[in-house]
């Protein structure tokens, strides 16, 4: 297949927007063919850059959705637009997008390399609209990863783990080095699935559930018990089987969730 990025004219990388754009074509390929599209996928990419996925994906879908912030960018891929009609560009900020809307009632397929100094902020306001999306695939920083596969006990399990594990079923796919960008980042990079999923664990309120983990982690070396003496008392947890004194990169997501709906049940005593 030709390369069409190749048409475009040269664009200078700009640090504010963290981009680092694939080069590599077999990772590229790597990442379509792990997609295992149909036709009548509603695809939505996120950070198109210099079109190097976007090209690949076109053919295999009937129309594919796409966000880029960088107005040149955008602008250089609308005048490219005769060539892959198939192509709904919206200039402006992932961060700032309502999915439900773009999905118009269907299931969303999202993929992108997300830049990397947005890339958390950005998993979050996508977790909070998981009801509508099929599956994620994202290049991100291998510590990003490394941080949303992680289990409880593990050096990298924080809040970002337990609140995309508990949306979602988060499957490593393989890893990338820095060569295969330009500008070449200085930290590996990993691909990976994000699968939402119906909860196995009832939460009452997620926005409780994000408030006693970002509450537990924020003071990471203390215990459970110092950590959220303001919201649920060591006794409390006691009786939920908990020990206030573990600390909390020890607890299940389970857990959390108990946490979290003994919280709301009894946050007006």
């Amino acid at each position: 297949m030709k390369d069409r990025s190749a048409s475009l004219e040269p664009h200078q990388a700009r640090k504010r927007f963290g981009q680092h754009f694939l080069q590599d074509t077999m990772i590229i390929e790597r990442i379509v063919s792990s997609l295992n599209l149909k036709r009548q996928d509603c695809l939505l990419e996120i950070g198109p850059g210099l079109g190097a996925l976007t090209y690949r994906l076109l053919g295999r879908v009937d129309q594919l959705l796409a966000i880029e912030v960088d107005r040149d960018l955008a602008g250089q891929l609308r005048q490219n637009s005769p060539a892959y009609g198939t192509l709904r560009l919206t200039e402006g900020n992932a961060l700032k997008v309502d999915y439900t809307l773009l999905a118009a009632g269907r299931p969303l397929r999202i993929v992108g390399n997300l830049p990397y100094n947005i890339s958390t902020p950005l998993l979050f306001h996508l977790l909070h609209q998981a009801a509508t999306i099929q599956d994620m695939t994202f290049m991100l920083q291998k510590e990003v990863v490394d941080r949303l596969t992680a289990s409880p006990g593990s050096k990298n399990y924080g809040r970002l783990s337990v609140m995309a594990q508990y949306y979602c079923q988060t499957d490593w796919l393989f890893d990338v080095a820095s060569d295969c960008f330009k500008p070449a980042p200085k930290v590996m990079s990993a691909v990976i699935r994000l699968l939402p999923r119906p909860f196995t664990e009832h939460c009452l309120q997620p926005h409780a559930l994000a408030e006693v983990v970002t509450q537990a982690f924020g003071q990471r070396r203390k215990t459970l018990r110092n950590a959220l003496k303001l919201l649920i008392p060591a006794e409390a947890m006691t009786a939920m089987g908990i020990n206030p004194a573990a600390r909390p990169e020890e607890l299940s997501i389970g857990q959390y969730v108990h946490l979290s709906n003994w919280w709301v049940t009894h946050s007006s005593d």
